[in-house]
């Protein structure tokens, strides 16, 4: 089963990177070693940066390679995009923009908007009520990043629930935990269909998931090969030299 097509970025025209670990050009992994893998464990702060912005006035997300080339060519006043002025707009003026994306149905913009009502943010009072209906209008509408609300709620069944839309809509980090649950649940056939997915999609967690379970003898030299070359493939799909640059800025 082939993962669902990623997203790409509007300016570069190549697929959303799922994390800056999987775009940095490091050489292929192979059975014995998955450099991508060992570079994370020494920098795991670049699992953890953001590998897009995105921009209110357009509703488009842009990746941050895009971005440093932009910022580098002193071009970054105005949005890469839509050529909008953001230099002089203030928060009022971005919830604006926002509001206007959401009363036209746009996901992303549900989204954000959600996320800084949740943590109070951009000069919004803290409203987790109207964060969490953001989110599920998002979530129905299908934007699959809009699932992850609810995984904090402590009901595992609800959770497993928003995981798999998730996934189903391609999202890979979701795939890769109901991956995790299934083998805790002790369902390994289908935790590592889980992980083969979304290792095919450039996820370096679980590719090291299943090269560990080729280690103990779940997973055969076969399908280890075919995944891995799937693997590969994803992640120089997603690998450019303004990726590069954005990563190595902040490493």
């Amino acid at each position: 089963m082939d993962p669902p097509a990623k997203e790409d970025c509007p300016i570069c025209f190549l697929p959303m990177p799922l994390t800056l670990i999987c775009c940095i050009s490091l050489p292929p992994a192979t059975i014995t070693s998955v450099p991508i893998y060992d570079y994370a464990l020494a920098n795991e702060e670049l699992a953890k940066l953001s590998t897009e912005q995105y921009y209110e006035c357009c509703g488009k997300r842009i990746c941050r390679g895009c971005i440093e080339s932009l910022f580098l060519s002193n071009n970054d006043e105005h949005c890469p995009y839509c050529k909008a002025e953001r230099k002089c707009k203030t928060d009022e003026d971005k919830v604006e923009e926002l509001l206007k994306r959401v009363e036209v149905n746009d996901t992303g913009s549900m989204y954000v908007l959600g996320t800084y009502y949740f943590h109070g943010e951009l000069g919004l009072h803290q409203d987790q009520e109207k964060a969490m209906t953001l989110y599920a209008r998002a979530a129905d509408l299908g934007y699959s990043q809009a699932h992850f609300y609810d995984r904090n709620g402590g009901d595992l069944k609800k959770a497993k629930f928003h995981f798999e839309a998730a996934a189903m809509a391609g999202d890979e980090v979701a795939r890769c935990k109901l991956g995790y649950m299934e083998f805790v649940s002790g369902n390994m056939v289908r935790a590592l269909k889980h992980c083969t997915i979304a290792a095919s999609s450039g996820s370096y967690t679980s590719m090291h998931a299943l090269i560990k379970q080729f280690e103990n003898g779940f997973v055969s030299r076969e399908s280890l090969d075919s995944t891995l070359a799937a693997y590969n493939n994803s992640c120089a799909e997603m690998r450019s030299k303004a990726r590069d640059a954005y990563i190595h800025a902040h490493v």
